[in-house]
C-alpha cells in the first residue's frame, strides 16, 4: 500500500467558516409567520400572505447565489491515498 501524499499546512479539513454564510439565514425570515400573516395589501387580488411568500423565492435564490460566488475557491482538494483505477472502482469481476 502506498503512503499518503504530503499535505501543505494551509489546507484545512472539515467545515470551513466564512462570514458570507450568514447570508444564508436571510431566507429563514420568511418562516416568521406573524410578520406577514395578513390579507392587506393585496397584489393582483392575491392576499399579502401568499404574494410575500412568492417574493421570498428570488430573495432566497439571490442569497444562495451570492454566498456561492463569494465562497467558491479553487478546485476541490484531492483525497488522500492512491488514485483509484477504473478497473478497481468497477463493480464487476477483475480480470
Amino acid at each position: 500500500m502506498s503512503e499518503p501524499t504530503a499535505r501543505s499546512g494551509t489546507e484545512t479539513e472539515g467545515l470551513r467558516w466564512n462570514a458570507w454564510n450568514l447570508l444564508l439565514l436571510v431566507p429563514f425570515l420568511m418562516l416568521v409567520t406573524p410578520w406577514y400573516n395578513s390579507i392587506e395589501p393585496e397584489l393582483f387580488g392575491m392576499p399579502f400572505f401568499y404574494w410575500s411568500q412568492f417574493a421570498w423565492v428570488p430573495v432566497g435564490v439571490l442569497c444562495v447565489a451570492i454566498v456561492y460566488v463569494k465562497t467558491a475557491d479553487g478546485p476541490a482538494p484531492i483525497a488522500p491515498g492512491p488514485a483509484g483505477d477504473v478497473d478497481d472502482l468497477d463493480e464487476g469481476v477483475a480480470r
